[in-house]
């Protein structure tokens, strides 16, 4: 048996790009002047590297009149936040390629700002579709040193208030 399929697909590899921005004016729609001024983590995340995940809740609506069951859409949540980056720190790298770890440093808050689908290397452009998550970072933990990897960190971040999932649009300069 052969699977075959006219719908085609959008390779992953080298297409997502990622910053940490500290401020956005309108958090929906970030402009190409405030992504470009963020700091690309991109090529400090490693493969899979990158967990969120959300949920929604059910909301039950059980009437007397019914036989059946209804819901509706309930509570969104985040859980299982975090970034795992190459980290350079003591090492002859830390100056110059440490700047995950920099930009993610206990306490410091701003947005992540995540776009897939296109070359990590384009630049930010009007009209591209973007995920944008207002977050406070958590305390850094080294992972495991394993053989034949590099030295990593994973670095937990935290919902700070209302994320666009896939539906922010990236705004020309006004």
């Amino acid at each position: 048996m052969t699977f075959q399929s006219n719908i085609p697909s959008t390779p992953a590899d080298g297409n997502i790009k990622t910053v940490v921005v500290t401020t956005l004016a309108d958090p929906s729609k970030p402009t190409v002047t405030e992504l470009q001024a963020g700091t690309d983590i991109s090529c400090y995340i490693t493969l899979g590297g990158f967990a969120y995940t959300t949920s929604q809740a059910t909301i039950s609506d059980q009437r007397e009149c019914s036989d059946q069951d209804y819901q509706r859409p309930g509570r969104k949540s985040v859980s299982d936040a975090s970034v795992t980056v190459i980290d350079n720190t003591n090492s002859d790298l830390a100056n110059e390629h440490n700047k995950a770890v920099t930009a993610m440093a206990e306490g410091k808050t701003g947005y992540i700002v995540r776009r897939r689908g296109l070359p990590a290397a384009d630049e930010w452009a009007a009209n591209q579709t973007v995920t944008v998550i207002p977050v406070i970072f958590g305390e850094k933990q080294l992972v495991a040193q394993e053989e034949n990897t590099v030295q990593r960190s994973q670095i937990p971040f935290f919902v700070t208030g209302e994320w666009h999932m896939e539906n922010a649009t990236v705004k020309a300069e006004s």
